[in-house]
């Protein structure tokens, strides 16, 4: 997904790009057993554009299983913000795709989920990882199915930059560092920095955390057990630092970062006239690169793993979107009924074709994906099994790790713009995050 995008489109855009049913008005009923013909189910996320569109084709193959009508309702990025106004004015949502763990915990804690059906739960114990079902868990109750997975531990490149450079994909992080020296000294500026989304910069710190500290200190960290000025964040923030201060690697310098947004960074390594030859972040830049820029994926297109940082493992960061279904919603059954379908490798399918996704259901079959770099990185997601960790800041309370403008997001913004004091910013967040997590 291209996670937190902040772009929001009005009703009329939406209408103008998918028809009614983007702005509430409801799918024709196709063929099918229609149990539920009859209901309207309303569901929201905080997909627009190209990702709303392809998760439409869910909807309407849900309407022509069940009947059900559907409607979307895009929230933008403010998930917690938006549902928790619906619910007090009356106009719940029935099912909320919420693409936060740390939101998904505030909306149990505050009552207003119900637990998912057995049916459910039997699809997720059979078809998921552990990992997943425990990040869609709340004190033993789950409440969370996560249908669209993304992998953040992958490095984007052109194929034609490096040829240039005279370089081949790194295998570690120490690589990667004199990899972008090269394709710097051949003319073209190594990475691409979206610093304008905060969120891409927690996404960086989060892979070198992983790969340095380990698995274990990553979930610490996340759960706030461990505070932000331990001696294993200053040394991941030292370690990004490098990379941050110096004006050869990174496209315009930090003021050039600052000022580019996620969609952005892609267009300066893959647009028309590029700026940059490499542009970390998820799988899902493919879906730009491929749909905005027209680039074959594999071929002008292509990624590497992201590399093990000084000796440790290659980490690999997840994202993901999980379907929970609201107390307040008007439609329980058909609500619980959508839950059931999400959790099968049938309604992944339809996305995985459409492109732009990838799913944790290791029952889907690779080959529903379209294109061979998008299999590989399935497959990739699905055999790292229960070592995959879940985006941090995403675990965390929205306050610290998922609000524009504060939090974790802005301080390492504040960081790109001056990386020189890591241990400055590690009490920052420490500040930050202790009033978040109220600890």
């Amino acid at each position: 997904m291209m996670r937190r995008r902040t772009a929001t489109l009005s009703c009329a855009a939406l209408t103008l790009a998918l028809g009614a049913t983007a702005c509430g008005g409801p799918v024709a009923a196709g063929g099918g057993q229609k149990e539920l013909g009859g209901q309207t189910l309303t569901v929201a996320g905080v997909w627009s554009g190209a990702e709303q569109k392809n998760f439409q084709k869910v909807l309407d193959a849900f309407t022509e299983k069940t009947g059900a009508k559907t409607r979307f309702v895009s929230t933008g990025d403010n998930v917690s913000t938006v549902v928790g106004s619906k619910i007090e004015g009356g106009n719940a949502p029935d099912v909320v795709m919420v693409p936060q763990v740390g939101v998904l915990q505030q909306f149990a804690k505050n009552n207003w989920l119900k637990p998912l059906s057995d049916t459910t739960r039997k699809s997720v114990d059979a078809n998921y990882a552990t990992v997943w079902k425990s990040y869609g868990t709340v004190d033993g109750s789950l409440y969370g199915l996560y249908f669209k997975a993304a992998h953040k531990s992958t490095v984007w490149y052109s194929p034609a930059a490096f040829e240039q450079a005279g370089v081949k994909p790194p295998k570690t992080y120490e690589e990667m560092l004199t990899t972008g020296q090269a394709v710097s000294d051949s003319g073209l500026p190594a990475f691409a920095v979206a610093g304008e989304d905060g969120w891409t910069l927690t996404d960086w710190f989060e892979n070198i955390y992983l790969s340095q500290a380990g698995p274990t200190m990553y979930d610490r960290l996340a759960r706030h057990e461990v505070k932000w000025t331990d001696p294993t964040v200053v040394k991941a923030l030292t370690t990004l630092g490098k990379l941050l201060s110096d004006k050869k690697l990174i496209a315009g310098g930090q003021k050039g970062a600052l000022g580019t947004d996620f969609p952005g960074s892609v267009e300066k390594v893959f647009g028309p006239d590029p700026e940059a030859g490499m542009v970390y972040e998820g799988d899902f830049v493919a879906g730009i690169a491929k749909d905005q820029f027209g680039k074959k994926i594999g071929e002008e297109a292509a990624f590497f793993p992201f590399p093990a940082v000084t000796g440790g493992q290659a980490p690999v960061v997840s994202g993901g979107d999980a379907a929970v279904v609201l107390k307040d919603g008007k439609n329980q059954k058909a609500a619980m009924a959508f839950l059931e379908y999400l959790s099968t490798p049938e309604a992944a399918a339809v996305w995985a074709k459409a492109g732009g996704f990838l799913s944790p259901n290791k029952k889907l079959d690779l080959a529903s994906y379209g294109d061979d770099t998008l299999r590989e990185t399935a497959k990739s997601l699905i055999n790292a099994g229960d070592s995959v960790r879940f985006d941090m800041s995403d675990q965390a309370p929205a306050a610290f790790g998922g609000t524009k403008g504060t939090g974790e997001w802005k301080l390492l913004q504040d960081f790109l713009r001056d990386p020189s004091n890591p241990a400055g910013t590690a009490a920052q967040l420490e500040t930050a995050a202790a009033k978040a997590y109220r600890n």
